[in-house]
């Protein structure tokens, strides 16, 4: 028995290693799937973007919203908490960012993810957030994107405006990082 599972523990530990950052997505799908996050201010190569899954979220106020009625535009899509001391600094910062960009043509959309969804209502009416908010309490918006890591947060995926992931941030950002990105795609065809 013992063997066995050493065995077992050894072919898991040979097949997770296949995951890393140089990973190839051998599924030839034209939709993206998560490998390894992006350096600040980088964007991923134009010519090997791929097409964001897609999904429908319930938001927190009530109705529904999609990433395809954002089409055309560029897209900031950002993983948060009210439990994560990090979100709590980056999500009122975005929202600065989002009321001086969103004329340029960027849309920005807050998933508050595994969290109590009274909280997420409370801290976004105490920090006047303008920009929509899914709640996601399962985490499932992550996973339709594209196999995103959900496990820490806040991490920010940034939609070209033909609707490919551009960037996969899987740290805090500031809004100089932020607005530097987004000028980036903005310039792009």
């Amino acid at each position: 028995m013992k063997r066995a599972l050493l065995t077992l523990a050894a072919a898991v530990l040979a097949l997770s290693a296949c995951t890393g950052k140089d990973a190839v997505d051998q599924s030839g799908s034209s939709t993206f799937q998560f490998r390894s996050g992006t350096a600040l201010g980088k964007l991923y190569p134009e010519s090997g973007r791929k097409l964001a899954g897609g999904f429908t979220g319930k938001l927190l106020e009530g109705g529904t919203t999609t990433l395809a009625q954002r089409k055309g535009k560029v897209v900031v899509i950002n993983f948060w908490a009210t439990w994560c001391g990090p979100c709590k600094t980056e999500t009122p910062q975005f929202d600065a960012v989002y009321r001086t960009i969103k004329a340029r043509g960027v849309d920005f959309l807050g998933v508050d993810t595994k969290d109590v969804k009274s909280n997420a209502q409370s801290f976004v009416k105490t920090y006047d957030i303008t920009y929509p908010i899914v709640f996601d309490e399962q985490g499932e918006t992550a996973l339709r994107l594209g196999q995103l890591p959900a496990a820490a947060l806040p991490f920010t995926v940034l939609v070209d405006k033909q609707g490919k992931v551009a960037a996969v941030y899987i740290v805090r950002l500031s809004p100089k990082d932020l607005t530097g990105a987004l000028d980036q795609l903005l310039a792009e065809r």
